[in-house]
C-alpha cells in the first residue's frame, strides 16, 4: 500500500539520522569479547556430528578383490539368473575348509589378515589382537570371538552351482585367499546369517551394504556360481546404496 503522507516520512528519518551518529560512539565500547571458535557461539563454527554408522574406506579393508560399484555392475549382469537347486545330498564337509596355507590354517591367516596388532603364537594361533567385524561394529580383543565368514556360504554355493563340483574345487573355494569370499566378523553376526543370500540377510550395519554386495558379486563372479531372480533384486538394490 501506498502511505499517504511519503514527505513526513522522508523528513522523520533525516532528523533521526544525525541522532543515530551521535549515538555510535556511545555503541562501540559494546564489544562481543566471545571466541568464535568458542562452540557456545552461535555464530562460529557450526558443530560437526560424527556419523554414527561411517561407511567403510576401502583402503582399510584387507579383504583382496572387492571390484568396484561399476565393476560390480557389470559382473553382477553376467551372472546366470535361476532359481536355486537342492540342498539334497548337501553336507558341510564335502567343502573341505581351513586347509593348510603354509604353516598356518586359512582360518588363521584371515586371523592375522583382518586384525589389528594381532600377535601370533609358535602354533599360527592369535596370542593377541583386535578385530573390527564389519557386519555389526563389533570390536573384539580374542579371537575365539571372531569367526571367519565365507561370504557366500558353502550351503549357498552348493545351492547355486557348486553341488556339481570336484572335492578339489570346492575346497578352493571354502579356503579362497585370492578373492573377495572371507572375512574376520563377530560369530554373533556370522551365526545370524547363516547360509542365507542377501534376500534374506544383509549385515546390520548399512553403511558395510554396498562394500558387501561387491564382495558377494565378485565370488560369486569369480566362482561362475547362478544367483536367483531374489537375490539379484536384492543386489541391485544394495548397489544402489553405493
Amino acid at each position: 500500500m501506498v502511505p499517504k503522507h511519503p514527505k513526513r516520512r522522508r523528513v522523520a528519518v533525516l532528523i533521526a539520522l544525525p541522532l543515530l551518529v551521535l549515538l555510535l560512539p556511545a555503541c562501540s565500547d559494546l564489544t562481543d569479547d566471545t571466541d568464535p571458535a568458542d562452540p557456545a557461539d552461535p555464530s562460529g563454527p557450526s558443530e560437526q556430528t560424527e556419523d554414527a554408522d561411517p561407511a567403510p574406506d576401502d583402503g582399510e579393508l584387507t579383504v583382496p578383490n572387492i571390484p568396484d560399484a561399476e565393476t560390480a555392475r557389470s559382473r553382477l549382469a553376467e551372472l546366470t539368473v535361476e532359481s536355486e537347486g537342492s540342498m539334497e545330498d548337501y553336507e558341510r564337509e564335502l567343502f573341505p575348509h581351513w586347509s593348510e596355507d603354509g604353516e598356518c590354517s586359512t582360518r588363521e591367516t584371515v586371523l592375522e589378515r583382518d586384525g589389528t596388532d594381532v600377535v601370533p603364537g609358535d602354533d599360527c594361533y592369535p596370542e593377541s589382537g583386535t578385530w573390527f567385524s564389519q557386519y555389526d561394529g563389533e570390536t573384539l580383543d580374542a579371537a575365539p570371538d571372531v569367526d571367519i565368514d565365507h561370504v557366500v556360504a558353502l550351503a549357498e554355493a552348493w545351492r547355486s552351482g557348486a553341488d556339481a563340483w570336484s572335492t578339489d574345487r570346492r575346497e578352493a573355494f571354502a579356503n579362497d585367499l585370492d578373492n573377495a569370499q572371507l572375512i574376520a566378523v563377530s560369530a554373533e553376526s556370522n551365526r545370524s546369517k547363516g547360509d542365507q543370500d542377501p534376500a534374506d540377510w544383509q549385515p546390520p550395519v548399512e553403511s558395510f551394504h554396498c562394500v558387501y554386495a561387491r564382495m558377494w558379486i565378485g565370488s560369486k563372479h569369480a566362482w561362475e556360481l547362478s544367483i536367483d531372480p531374489d537375490e539379484r533384486t536384492a543386489l541391485e538394490r544394495l548397489l544402489d546404496t553405493c
